[in-house]
């Protein structure tokens, strides 16, 4: 996103994020087992996309919803949500409580210091599971 939404403003397009929750990643902890969920568990890329690089992205989303007594998920979303090119986030809603979050979110406006948080340990990454 860092390299395509600042494109996307000048140009007019709008985006809509594929997995804006790094498949479940950022809703719970870095040290949380990586086949958590039954996606991660069966899915054959699911091992390559993450390679404990995002740990402290991870701890930072963690320490805001903890602050703030929110969901990881409502400061990941509210993150992807203050983006003004983001559209609609494709969040692969399969309970209602990820509904709930997704609109809770709305509510979350994160301080410019909370985005520096979430941003600076951001780094760009190969594209994986396309040619």
């Amino acid at each position: 996103e860092r390299e395509m939404f600042p494109q996307c403003a000048d140009m007019g397009v709008g985006v809509v994020p594929w997995s804006p929750l790094a498949r479940g990643r950022l809703t719970r902890p870095a040290d949380a087992p990586s086949d958590a969920t039954t996606r991660e568990a069966t899915e054959a890329m699911s091992p390559s996309y993450y390679d404990g690089a995002e740990r402290a992205i991870l701890d930072a989303v963690g320490d805001i919803a903890e602050a703030r007594g929110v969901s990881r998920a409502q400061v990941a979303l509210a993150w992807v949500a203050r983006n003004p090119v983001v559209t609609a986030p494709i969040i692969g809603a399969t309970k209602l409580s990820h509904i709930e979050d997704a609109v809770a979110a709305l509510d979350v406006d994160l301080t410019d210091d909370e985005v520096t948080r979430l941003e600076d340990p951001y780094r760009p990454r190969p594209v994986l599971g396309h040619a």
